[in-house]
């Protein structure tokens, strides 16, 4: 039975969806998902041999750091044969299972990353020797992927077949499956996911949102989608179509005979989209287990340079409806696709807040790798988890927001790596970046090298972060820091109050912000800065009002961030109609307040309640405590050896 997890949250937690509580009951029970058969030595093969001549031609096996013995002595061949038996013996670690993997590029390598921390062994299959995966890789054996008899013999290595890549040959591995090889995700997967168009047949037929689609075989069915659909058409390739190959588009009737030709002819087999209107672009990571346990995580925006991923912002700027919906979409996307493993799900968000279904991944995606750092459980962690069979992990965000940022070769050759040198120089220097490096040999324009991720406390922090990495945002030559809480007030007069506040938030180096905003008089400016607070990083409100006080209740109607009123004494009724306007806002929109001109504690509440997400704030408001303990103490001595009068002269 299908439930939502009733704790959705989009920023602090991920969406998780359960389709069964089916658990792993033992080790013995991820060891029993090895497939029934017997794996072949990595060594003793001579057709292995680099100089045979026979169908190993294509590939080689590079052995990588360490002899293929384990510390017991045994060899692969000899490693866990029990659970193929079914016996009951204890698997050493989180799992004996060797994970091969077609594909050797960055995601390879990062697989390779996660599977170290776990003791995983992975082996990749990729036809470059230095490929990305290869330095990290328990083993890399050299061949093409997509060769059905490179991939057959690779396949009798591994314990679980994934890739990295959707572009391999499905037929083989739909006959690996038949004999029973254990592959994940299923090779229908990747045959459906591989030819896009047969992805949007799959998914109109499962009532997934899509945009309008249809097949074209010359250029009279190209004019029919034309005036079906009218212009810009989007038109793609079927196959072989990723990082925006294979995408053209027709402004025009007239451009469709050069759009055609630049993706190759009809003869390539292609198909056209109606173009969709998005304003943002979303992704939603979707893993689902052995066990069938699906959990999501949260929305993000990704943000593209010339049909590449460029950028990605986690969580995405956009409503919890709009996120909810989008993680319905990829869900059931998902759930019509069989095997266990990382699925990425990539969205339109249209103006009139649709979610359109663009395209799938089967395998971890660029648009998951800020998990690493902004995430319990990185996508990679859990597509090991997924296809070995081990409970998935925690998608949910450990950092409030985080940017990853790709590097993209900006020239080619050796100025491009100065270039690429130069930035990531930079986000050494960055609070909260951390750098990927992927160490492909060859610096060409737009391909992906290596990639950043920032996070920290507020979406506007990190982007302040980005700005200044990017050398768009300086001051003094320092990067710019950026105010965590906002002191705001209706007039001048309030100052003398609210001053108070601005001292104890330096007292804990707190940045801040003061504002004169008045409800009354610039009702305007009250609006923008209310709304958009928080998206620059502003993490607390302190609002000082005297009189009506409508201040401190409109600014907290207008923004998600905590408001604390401050009712400041006016010139009649001694500050007790403030303080009465400020408690007696409606449900539904909270206002904290302290006492009549106390900014000090309106001051000292935004330290804690920042301190929730900072040890250092929260070590600071013990150490705050303790000394105003100490200084108590300290004047209860003097009274009691002094005496009340000395006290008191002692004061003067």
């Amino acid at each position: 039975m299908l439930s939502l997890c009733p704790n959705f949250s989009p920023t602090a937690a991920a969406a998780v969806v359960v389709i069964s509580s089916c658990k792993l009951d033992s080790a013995a029970s991820a060891a029993a998902l090895i497939p029934q058969r017997t794996r072949n030595s990595l060594f003793g093969c001579s057709h292995m041999h680099p100089t045979n001549s026979s169908s190993c031609s294509s590939w080689m096996l590079r052995q990588r750091h360490t002899p293929i013995v384990m510390a017991s002595g045994t060899s692969l061949d000899s490693q866990d044969t029990s659970s193929a038996r079914g016996d009951k013996r204890p698997v050493h670690g989180l799992s004996e299972v060797v994970v091969g993997v077609l594909g050797g590029g960055q995601l390879g390598r990062m697989l390779c990353q996660a599977a170290s921390q776990l003791a995983i062994k992975v082996i990749v299959l990729d036809p470059m020797e230095n490929c990305p995966a290869s330095s990290l890789s328990h083993y890399h054996m050299v061949g093409n992927y997509d060769d059905s008899a490179t991939v057959q013999e690779f396949a009798k290595r591994c314990g679980v077949l994934t890739v990295e890549i959707e572009h391999v040959d499905a037929a083989t591995l739909e006959k690996l499956e038949q004999q029973g090889v254990d592959c994940q995700p299923k090779a229908s997967t990747i045959r459906i996911i591989q030819d896009k168009y047969l992805q949007k047949v799959h998914f109109s037929r499962h009532s997934i949102p899509l945009p309008k689609f249809m097949q074209i075989d010359d250029l009279n069915s190209a004019k029919q989608a034309g005036v079906l659909f009218n212009y810009p058409l989007m038109i793609k390739s079927k196959r072989l179509a990723y990082d925006g190959r294979g995408n053209a588009v027709a402004n025009s009737e007239e451009e469709l005979s050069s759009a055609v030709d630049a993706l190759g002819g009809y003869d390539r087999g292609l198909y056209v989209e109606k173009w969709a209107p998005f304003v943002k672009e979303l992704s939603v990571i979707v893993v689902r287990g052995r066990d069938n346990s699906v959990v999501c995580y949260p929305v993000v925006e990704t943000i593209h340079r010339e049909n590449i991923c460029h950028i990605v912002k986690s969580p995405a700027d956009v409503s919890w409806k709009i996120m909810k919906l989008a993680t319905d979409v990829a869900f059931r996307a998902v759930s019509s696709l069989e095997g266990a493993g990382v699925f990425a799900v990539e969205l339109f968000l249209t103006a009139d807040g649709q979610i359109l279904l663009n395209e799938v991944a089967p395998r971890p995606h660029n648009s998951g790798h800020h998990t690493i750092e902004s995430c319990y459980t990185s996508q990679f962690e859990q597509h090991l988890r997924a296809v070995v069979g081990l409970p998935l992990g925690d998608p949910s965000m450990k950092a409030p927001a985080a940017i990853m940022y790709n590097i993209l070769g900006e020239d080619e050759g050796e100025p491009g790596f100065l270039l690429a040198h130069q930035l990531i120089g930079r986000a050494l220097g960055i609070p909260g970046a951390s750098v990927h490096w992927y160490d492909k040999p060859e610096m060409r324009k737009q391909r992906k090298m290596g990639h950043i991720t920032i996070v920290g406390p507020s979406v506007g922090v990190v982007k302040a972060r980005l700005r200044s990495m990017l050398r768009e945002e300086t001051v003094d030559g320092e990067t710019a820091v950026l105010p965590r809480v906002g002191i705001i007030m209706g007039s001048d007069s309030d100052l003398p109050v609210m001053k108070d506040a601005a001292k104890i938030l330096r007292e804990f180096d707190v940045p801040t912000e003061v504002r004169i905003v008045s409800a009354h008089r610039t009702p305007e400016y009250m609006v923008s800065y209310a709304s958009s607070a928080w998206k620059r990083g502003i993490q607390v409100i302190i609002a000082g009002a005297g009189g009506a006080a409508h201040l401190p209740g409109m600014v907290a109607a207008l923004t998600p961030l905590p408001v604390i009123g401050v009712p400041v004494r006016a010139s009649t009724l001694d500050g007790l109609d403030s303080l009465l306007s400020i408690v007696q806002m409606p449900r539904g929109v909270p206002v904290a307040t302290v006492a009549i001109n106390n900014a000090t504690n309106a001051g000292l509440l935004a330290v804690r309640i920042l301190g929730v997400r900072d040890l250092n704030l929260q070590t600071r408001m013990a150490q705050y405590l303790e000394d105003r303990r100490d200084e108590v103490l300290a004047k209860g001595e003097k009274l009691e050896e002094g005496g009340w009068e000395d006290y008191l002269n002692s004061q003067r």
